[in-house]
């Protein structure tokens, strides 16, 4: 026990004995101006603020130095400013899945967070005393019984008085104008054209005319077309398009039915065809038909005023009004489906021309016949301003042959030739001659230019094709023609030619 208490104490002694070590000398790092300026204390003040007493010293006025704008939008409050940058109780409440009655009071929930809210102990609020029932006012108490201001009473009447007056006038204005639209006073005239000219001189002609003309059908097994005619004989002739007719003239089961203006039907057959001016007559058995009048090409004048009379996509008995555009315009006339292959010299109108036309006549104000409307010039197949008719001459001359002797003869000299211009010459070049034709008799060669035929100059080989055809049989005509730079004329007589 003595050992160990000796043992002890000499332990405590060797302890006080030992010298204490001084503190290690402070080293603080060096401090950069702007981190003293922001952290330091104000200029003036060192030490504690307050001193050991506790009472507060005068202490010079700190300047709030205006803080860094990239630390303020970093650390600043978000706009729109909140007192606190705590979120709301219940907000916190329901993330941590807490029902909403212990979210209203965190007190009763030991395992909410640390959060500003209302108090644990509320103070009592008196319930407001509920007021009785307000009785009801009638009429009388309201006008009479002076519950109510006379001031209130003024001004809801003169409210009600403005909303009627504003009523009527609204309901008057309203009247006025509908009255205004309608009217049962009103009458509406009506005159008769005048007896001596009824419709003008364009419904004459077409009233004079139109007798004349009719729609032609051509059946052939599960194939029809359609197009027009003109009735130019009273035993029932009529002048149409071979293209109109020329399915028919295959043979086989076909079938051509005429309707006339008054809405009779009746068969017809073919008397002729004409492949190189697209002409044909075919005769009907009906009677009591009327004629048409035929003019003279020569008297046809640009400008003058034609109607074009036909069935257009099978709208039979249909008129259209124009002018000639143009005269003698060479057009080629072949095409799908049908065995027509020349050149007519034609007359160009401007008159709506349409497929079902074809056949129609091409009238003048006086009412005579003068082309048959065949052809038109359209990138829609449809009439664009460019008609062509037959001249009457030529209808006239191939449907007499026709008539008479089944075919149409046509003046020819036995050559065929390419359009051709160039720095010598512009006109028909000769591809061949025919042997023993009117042209090799007469000493025309081939690579000769032909530049006119008798009082017609030629531009194109078409041209040199119509200008033959206008030719008369056995007649000799002067041909000017180019050879070798020169001009020469030469005598040529042409022949029939069918």
């Amino acid at each position: 026990m003595n050992d160990g208490e000796i043992g002890g104490i000499g332990h405590s002694r060797d302890r006080s004995a030992r010298p204490r070590l001084a503190p290690r000398p402070l080293a603080s790092p060096d401090i950069d101006p702007e981190t003293r300026r922001a952290f330091g204390r104000p200029n003036g003040v060192s030490g504690a603020f307050l001193p050991r007493d506790g009472h507060a010293r005068d202490v010079p006025e700190i300047e709030i130095q205006r803080p860094d704008p990239v630390l303020a939008e970093a650390f600043g409050r978000p706009a729109p400013d909140a007192d606190v940058l705590q979120r709301p109780p219940d907000e916190d409440a329901m993330a941590a899945g807490q029902s909403a009655a212990e979210a209203s009071d965190p007190w009763r929930n030991p395992q909410s967070s640390a959060q500003l809210g209302a108090p644990a102990l509320r103070a009592p609020v008196a319930d407001p005393q509920a007021l009785p029932p307000a009785p009801r006012l009638t009429t009388r108490e309201v006008l009479f019984g002076r519950r109510i201001e006379r001031r209130a009473l003024a001004v809801l009447a003169v409210a009600a008085l403005v909303i009627g007056v504003a009523g009527g006038l609204i309901g008057r204005l309203t009247a006025e104008v509908y009255e205004a639209r309608t009217s049962s006073r009103v009458s509406i005239s009506q005159y008769e054209p005048d007896a001596a000219n009824p419709g003008g001189p364009i419904a004459s002609v077409a009233q004079a005319v139109t007798p004349a003309v009719v729609s032609i059908r051509v059946l052939s097994g599960n194939q029809a077309a359609t197009g027009s005619g003109v009735v130019i004989d009273g035993a029932g002739y009529i002048v149409t398009n071979n293209h109109v007719v020329s399915m028919a003239a295959r043979g086989g089961d076909t079938e051509i039915e005429v309707l006339f203006f008054d809405g009779r039907r009746a068969p017809a057959e073919i008397v002729g065809r004409d492949t190189r001016t697209d002409l044909a007559v075919i005769r009907t058995t009906a009677d009591n038909l009327t004629v048409a009048e035929f003019g003279v090409s020569q008297s046809v004048q640009v400008g003058e005023e034609v109607l074009a009379i036909g069935a257009p996509l099978g709208l039979d008995r249909t008129v259209t009004r124009g002018i000639v555009s143009a005269l003698n315009r060479p057009v080629p006339l072949s095409g799908e489906g049908t065995d027509t292959d020349g050149v007519i010299d034609a007359i160009q109108t401007d008159a709506s021309i349409n497929p079902g036309n074809s056949g129609g006549p091409l009238v003048d104000l006086e009412g005579r016949v003068i082309g048959i409307n065949t052809a038109i010039r359209s990138a829609t197949g449809g009439s664009i301003g460019l008609g062509f008719a037959i001249p009457a001459d030529t209808v006239v001359m191939v449907s007499q042959q026709l008539i008479s002797q089944g075919r149409a003869e046509h003046p020819g000299i036995g050559v065929t030739a390419r359009s051709v211009s160039n720095d010598v010459a512009t006109g028909a070049e000769i591809a061949n001659v025919n042997s023993g034709s009117p042209a090799e008799r007469a000493g025309i060669r081939e690579g000769d230019v032909i530049v006119r035929v008798g009082d017609r100059e030629v531009f194109t080989a078409d041209e040199l094709i119509v200008a033959v055809n206008n030719l008369a049989i056995g007649e000799s005509v002067t041909v000017q023609l180019v050879r070798a730079g020169r001009l020469i004329d030469i005598e040529v007589t042409p022949e029939a030619l069918p």
